[in-house]
């Protein structure tokens, strides 16, 4: 076990501060959707798979990549349509519009990264954050999906973030979510990543994946006013 560097960022705060000259600036704030930026609507995820016939272990996107390729868009119709119902009944995360706002004034770039597809996104960004902008919105349509860290390296390269190498660079950004597919891509994509905790996901909190928790998406402001820290923990 090799300890690792916790992740830090500048602070937001205006005024100077004691942090060494090469401590990296936030370049970005990349959000899951379903249980992030809205609260969570787990029953969801029982209804496709009682839709596709599949057990809990079972991802359900790679089983829907599976199946041949003529039953692959009544089976992509039938989550969609359970998708589409749950939307109705979104709401905001408590604490939503006081973090969006407060990215929105320091300048902060946002974007969305979420296994949902983009009519469930685009309605609760239509009825809870217009006017905030969010670019790229990396959908389900977007391959490979989380925990695969392509979709974040994918925002970075939009951003013109990039390593000496020309790669994309998300050492700069924060992902926040609900999963561990939001942990394990925020960290291979070498990101920091902000676990938003519920009395589902609670075990997530000591993940070695997990750098910092919040209980609800305001207390991020006071992190990264002060300099986000991430906490010091091990890696395999």
């Amino acid at each position: 076990m090799a300890a690792s560097t916790p992740k830090r960022f500048v602070p937001l705060k205006q005024g100077p501060h004691d942090l060494p000259a090469a401590t990296p600036k936030l370049r970005g704030v990349v959000f899951d959707m379903d249980g992030t930026l809205c609260e969570p609507q787990n029953y969801m995820f029982a209804e496709m798979r009682a839709a596709l016939g599949i057990s809990k272990p079972t991802d359900i996107l790679e089983h829907i990549d599976t199946l041949p390729d003529h039953e692959q868009p009544t089976a992509i119709e039938s989550i969609r349509a359970i998708e589409r119902e749950a939307m109705k009944s979104q709401k905001a995360q408590p604490g939503l519009m006081h973090l969006m706002s407060y990215l929105d004034a320091k300048g902060i770039r946002k974007a969305i990264c979420t296994r949902n597809f983009d009519v469930p996104v685009q309605n609760l960004l239509t009825k809870f954050l217009e006017g905030s902008h969010f670019h790229p919105v990396v959908t389900r349509e977007f391959r490979p999906p989380k925990p695969s860290p392509a979709g974040i390296l994918h925002i970075a390269k939009d951003w013109g973030l990039k390593d000496n190498a020309g790669s994309a660079d998300a050492s700069g950004l924060i992902m926040v979510g609900d999963s561990i597919d939001d942990m394990t891509a925020g960290r291979k994509a070498g990101a920091a990543t902000v676990l938003l905790v519920n009395d589902v996901n609670r075990e997530l909190a000591d993940h070695a994946h997990t750098d910092l928790v919040i209980r609800s998406l305001d207390e991020l402001v006071h992190h990264l006013e002060n300099g986000f820290l991430g906490r010091d923990i091990n890696e395999a």
